[in-house]
């Protein structure tokens, strides 16, 4: 039986779109990730400050203000969002960034993945063919490195690394891990069809 394959040909375009592709549902998936850390997150911290001498209305309204107190936290998205509006010349208020930062994340997440869609078509053999989810864990590694624990701590827009509590890097390695492998298996799958 004869196998007729596809010779793999180096397209820059091909490349930009698949991988434009797979950032964006790789920014979705780290997306919903970090959403449900968060929650466990929240869900075991409630469980350890419940106190059972206090009473339930007491309790939701200490949460209801720590929430509160949270939501008035600026991520580094709303601090780019903000920095970019200012160096035009259109400060945002507060609530301008908080809607300018998921257009940030995503932004980043699908320019990411358009770049890094790029240098894979030009990519020695040998990287292109190795396994996806450890070709994904590398590429999300080294982004969680180039951009969370160098660049964003450069331009001001979160704490030195060395100030940033174990847990944080952690769940920001996670994340970009998630975000790695399941750009890298959407840009494949992409790249097959183009």
């Amino acid at each position: 039986m004869l196998n007729f394959t596809r010779r793999h040909r180096p397209s820059a375009w091909k490349g930009l779109v698949a991988g434009l592709a797979g950032g964006l549902a790789a920014t979705v998936a780290m997306t919903q990730f970090q959403n449900g850390w968060q929650q466990a997150s929240e869900a075991l911290q409630d469980g350890k400050k419940r106190d059972p001498r206090k009473s339930k209305s007491q309790s939701q309204k200490e949460g209801q203000e720590s929430q509160k107190q949270e939501s008035q936290k600026e991520d580094a998205t709303m601090k780019a969002a903000g920095k970019v509006a200012a160096a035009v010349g259109h400060p945002l208020s507060f609530q301008q960034k908080k809607k300018a930062g998921p257009v940030v994340h995503y932004g980043f997440g699908a320019s990411m993945g358009a770049l890094y869609g790029v240098l894979h078509e030009v990519a020695p053999k040998s990287l292109r063919t190795l396994n996806p989810v450890l070709v994904g864990v590398g590429y999300g590694s080294a982004l969680f490195v180039s951009a969370d624990e160098v660049a964003v701590p450069a331009f001001g827009l979160s704490e030195s690394p060395k100030k940033t509590p174990i847990s944080a890097h952690v769940y920001g390695l996670a994340s970009h891990v998630v975000y790695g492998v399941t750009g890298e298996m959407v840009r494949r799958t992409v790249r097959k069809y183009l």
